[in-house]
């Protein structure tokens, strides 16, 4: 007997179709095909179908399914017939199937390339998105079997399933034949069916965070019988956070007669709650987690945070217990923070959620933070909170096995209480998604981003996510490609985030300077000159400012037209006796809030030494400070300047730098401040609401500068620092992601006349026929002339070369190309390698040729082990280095640097992520610290760089037009004033890797 289609070897259950997914109410579904085993389930799932869903799919009242129907609906052949399910608790919610037809609509094989669609999803799961996922999901499938269109006959009354066809944004026909809708579709995906998808994946992953961070009841599971513990803690913290909604301790050792624990109802299990409970806190040991999960996902539980340890950071055993523990709660539509999370916080006013190991709730603020290490979330919310700065989220995901970072991210972009997204990341488990997901978040607010483990090669322990070889430095760069933020410690992670989250972002690099110190304005100068802002001369208001004077001095500035920032220096004033006063923060902190609080553009920070309660004052600020007689007129200090001088200007006006006059002031102060005045740090910072900071446009929300002048402005949040270096590190970084933004706004593009010199199919061929002969299933390397045929498709001309195993061979080959030529070696250990004295170039003549071959040879070895080649002279110029390659987990990178050993040495290569657009390749060529050389440094000629932005172009379109092209390296590209010449190339093809993005949605599975 012949095997049926499933049992034939060569129709195998194909695995790779399953996947977990996020439904459109943020709740997850597995999608998996459906087998000869599913038959009890298909008949359960369609009794629970209302009659209307079972007319609009069969056309007639079918009330039930005939043996017959069960048996062809669960036996396909994954190929011709192929039927998926949606699954949650192991149940089918909905269902889609196709069957290849010919072009009469009869049943067919392969070659036939349509075939007829059909979907039932529950009436009680409808409005989810479930049609929607499985479209994409049976669309994707239909394509690898070799299906290019879906035919589909809907009622006209079923408007929801002719609604699923429509915005899929799929190319499609309609029509209307014999009392149906006729609808075709081509599989091939569009800009608009992708842009589709990755909307619906957006708003799924986004409303699956939220719906964990903004919990209508939360239940803690695992808490304590005694005060302390983890679980007893976390219901302690939630409590005190004055959370809004209702919260339970579950612990099954609890006494039956125990009802209440903290003033919170005490159940022994979920199931005694009268209500469902929407999220889960599980602090219990890790073998005992899977009895709380499954007791959470057979009541309701939306979401789960898993405090518990004993996973993927103990080993292999760990990690499959965490993998098991991820499936459990998918299977149940849960989604996980954790496990060995430290918990989540939300501090919006109509949640007030802290359902953390934080003993203190933050204020409110707008800032998210998404941390992957508990340790270091604990410092930032301590640091945050000294500094005075309010969060709106917060979640410290541990050992992130299913909220990562990038669903935070979905959940930052649209998340109004959310200004500025500070990320603590030791893994990236899908690069290509965050960068898309960063740069689309970046477009709208900051995103900031520390990386750990940046140079360890592997993933911290907990983290079973691929690891990614490409290094720390390309990282980097496709970050801030993606306009992210990329700094290297938390504490300057949390500096930055201060400024952006407060203040407007600057529209330019210059600054001004101002302060009572001299020497600490002059070390804020050099700190600009060194993070490449254009600081103006510091103005030095002397040691006798008063709190006026830096107000009258502030606004001045920032209505100045030829400054976009300001920082504010200061030093602890010195009394009359000499010694230093340290109370007039409070009002140091008032007078610059007035200042600002007209509606400033530009952003404003704060430097101070030994000012006790500044930093604080400026978070609490208010405007009810009366003014202070100023005390001494500025001046502007040359950066050669010598030390401060204590002495107070003479008592005449002066100019500043944009030709303002000051009026003279006195030069005495009223005194030291009263006792029990608030110290002076407290005045400069945030504002414990965690409202909007003033009229002016901050980073994260669209720039409005029409303030109403009937609403007192409110005081801005002004940061504070306690070194210049700091200060202006984020002053710098806010300068350059406002660049970014700016740029950004205008996308770069592709030149259209690139597709006049391309023979794509052409390029392909070649791949196709080199790839067949390669026996080794990771490809192979092209030969010299393989590269340059397979190049030229592309219109990147190889300079050729001939070989050379012998000196006639050498001469005949000179005489063929025209002197001058080069002689140089190929031998793997000598290519490119000129210091080892393996080039000869300039060789004028034979007689000089014969001379260069033999000194070659007699120097390095024997023609054999060096084989030797000649090639033409090309013009002199600048020698660069071009390469393309493909990392399995980033995707494909260009990346650009000079040619020799100190670039080399250096690490001054540039990055950029393929495909580049015109903006892409000119950032990549002037990114290098050596760019100068290519722009006629020091006097000499400047190449020509179009030339070489159009090479790089080229490049980035081969690799990404064809994955098989797994590495290029163009060495060395000699740019010349006019023109460039690629002198060697190499070239290696292999089976693309699998890309994670892109294909239907699916969560990773670690």
């Amino acid at each position: 007997m012949e095997p049926t289609p499933e049992q034939s070897p060569h129709h195998a259950y194909p695995d790779h179709w399953e996947a977990d997914v996020v439904l459109r109410d943020g709740g997850t579904a597995r999608i998996r095909p459906i087998t000869t085993d599913d038959a009890e389930r298909l008949v359960s799932f369609y009794e629970q179908v209302s009659d209307e869903s079972k007319y609009y799919r069969f056309f007639a009242p079918y009330p039930r399914l005939s043996d017959r129907d069960v048996h062809r609906f669960t036996h396909h052949d994954y190929v011709d017939r192929v039927g998926l399910a949606v699954t949650i608790g192991g149940e089918f919610i909905g269902t889609v199937r196709y069957d290849r037809i010919d072009d009469r609509g009869r049943p067919a094989s392969a070659p036939a390339d349509e075939a007829e669609v059909a979907f039932l999803v529950q009436d009680a799961h409808q409005g989810r998105g479930v049609a929607s996922a499985l479209l994409e999901h049976i669309a994707a499938v239909a394509r690898e079997r070799g299906i290019r269109r879906f035919a589909a006959e809907v009622l006209p009354a079923n408007n929801k399933m002719i609604k699923v066809f429509r915005d899929g944004g799929y190319t499609q026909r309609r029509s209307f034949e014999d009392g149906s809708v006729h609808l075709t579709l081509d599989l091939e995906p569009t800009e608009k069916s992708l842009a589709v998808q990755r909307g619906r994946e957006q708003r799924a992953e986004a409303r699956s965070v939220q719906r964990l961070l903004a919990p209508g009841s939360v239940a803690v599971i695992g808490t304590g019988r005694t005060p302390g513990g983890v679980g007893r803690t976390v219901l302690r913290n939630l409590l005190a956070a004055g959370y809004t909604g209702r919260a339970y301790a579950v612990n099954r050792a609890f006494d039956e007669g125990l009802a209440t624990l903290d003033g919170v109802p005490a159940h022994r299990s979920l199931g005694e709650i009268d209500e469902q409970v929407d999220l889960a806190v599980i602090a219990v040991p890790a073998h005992r987690v899977p009895e709380a999960v499954a007791d959470c996902g057979e009541h309701g539980v939306q979401g789960l945070v898993v405090l518990s340890a004993g996973y993927a950071e103990r080993g292999a055993e760990g990690r499959e217990l965490q993998r098991e523990l991820v499936r459990q709660a998918r299977s149940y539509g849960m989604r996980i923070i954790g496990p060995n999370a430290f918990g989540i916080i939300n501090t919006a006013e109509t949640v007030r959620l802290n359902a953390s190991l934080a003993p203190e709730s933050p204020a409110r603020g707008r800032i998210g933070l998404f941390t992957q290490s508990g340790a270091i979330g604990i410092a930032l919310l301590s640091g945050l909170h000294r500094r005075g700065a309010g969060l709106s989220s917060f979640i410290s995901a541990g050992n992130r096995a299913d909220v990562s970072g990038n669903d935070f991210l979905q959940y930052s972009f649209e998340d109004p209480d959310t200004d500025v997204a500070l990320l603590y990341l030791e893994s990236l488990g899908n690069p290509r998604k965050f960068t898309r997901l960063a740069r689309r978040t970046a477009a709208v607010k900051p995103v900031v981003v520390v990386k750990g483990a940046r140079h360890s090669g592997t993933n911290p322990p907990g983290h079973a996510v691929p690891v990614s070889r490409i290094p720390d430095t390309t990282v980097s760069a496709l970050m801030r490609q993606a306009g992210v933020i990329r700094v290297d410690t938390v504490t300057e992670m949390v500096d930055a985030g201060l400024l952006l989250a407060g203040q407007p972002l600057p529209t330019g690099p210059r600054v001004a300077i101002l302060g009572n110190s001299e020497s600490l304005g002059l070390l804020t100068y050099d700190a600009c000159l060194a993070e490449g802002l254009r600081p103006r001369p510091p103005i030095d208001l002397t040691t006798a400012a008063s709190p006026q004077d830096f107000r009258d001095a502030l606004a001045e500035a920032l209505a100045d037209g030829t400054c976009d920032a300001v920082i504010v220096t200061a030093i602890p004033w010195v009394g009359e006796n000499g010694e230093a006063e340290t109370g007039d923060g409070q009002v140091l902190a008032e007078a610059l809030t007035k200042a600002v609080a007209g509606g400033s553009a530009k952003p404003v920070a704060v430097v101070h030494v030994e000012i006790g309660g500044l930093a604080e004052a400026l978070a609490a600020a208010s405007s009810t400070a009366s003014p202070r007689p100023r005390t001494a007129a500025p001046r502007t200090v040359s950066p050669e300047a010598g030390a401060d001088r204590a002495a107070a200007t003479a008592p005449e006006a002066t100019k500043d730098r944009a030709g303002t006059t000051a009026p003279a002031t006195p030069a005495a102060r009223t005194g030291p401040t009263a006792p029990g005045t608030a110290t002076a740090t407290a005045a400069l910072g945030t504002p414990t609401s965690g409202a909007p900071a003033s009229g002016t446009p901050t980073s994260g929300t669209p720039a409005d500068a029409t303030a109403d002048p009937e609403t007192p402005p409110r005081p801005s949040r002004i940061p504070a620092y306690p070194a210049a270096e700091r200060a202006v590190r984020a002053l710098a970084e806010a300068v350059k992601y406002a660049q970014w933004r700016r740029q950004a706004a205008v996308p770069g593009k592709i030149p259209e006349f690139l597709d006049d010199t391309i023979d794509e199919a052409g390029a392909a061929a070649l791949i196709e026929a080199q790839l067949a002969t390669a026996p080794d299933p990771r490809g192979r390397p092209l030969t010299h002339d393989e590269a340059r045929e397979l190049l030229g498709r592309y219109g990147i001309d190889v300079r050729p070369t001939l070989p050379a195993p012998d000196p006639e061979a050498a001469v005949a080959a000179a005489a063929r190309l025209g002197y001058p030529v080069a002689l140089k070696t190929t031998a793997p250990h000598l290519r490119h390698r000129a210091d080892l004295g393996g080039v000869r170039l300039d060789v004028a003549d034979e007689e000089a040729l014969r001379r260069a071959y033999g000194e070659l040879t007699d120097l390095l070895g024997k023609p054999a082990e060096l084989l030797p080649v000649v090639q033409a002279m090309a013009p002199r110029g600048v020698d660069t280095v071009v390469r393309a390659s493909i990392d399995a987990a980033a995707g494909a990178i260009l990346s650009f640097g000079l040619a020799g050993a100190p670039s080399e040495l250096l690490g001054d290569t540039a990055h950029r992520l393929v495909p580049a657009t015109d903006r892409d390749a000119a950032e990549l060529i002037r990114s290098i610290r050596a760019a100068p050389v290519l722009f006629g440094w020091r006097g000499s000629a400047p190449v020509d760089t179009a030339a070489l932005e159009e090479l790089l172009l080229r490049l980035s379109r081969l690799v990404d037009d064809h994955p098989e092209v797994v590495s290029v390296a163009l060495e060395p590209v000699v740019v010349a004033p006019q023109g460039l010449t690629v002198l060697g190339a190499s070239v290696r093809l292999a089976p693309p890797p699998a890309r994670s993005d892109v294909g239907p949605r699916r969560l990773p599975n670690y």
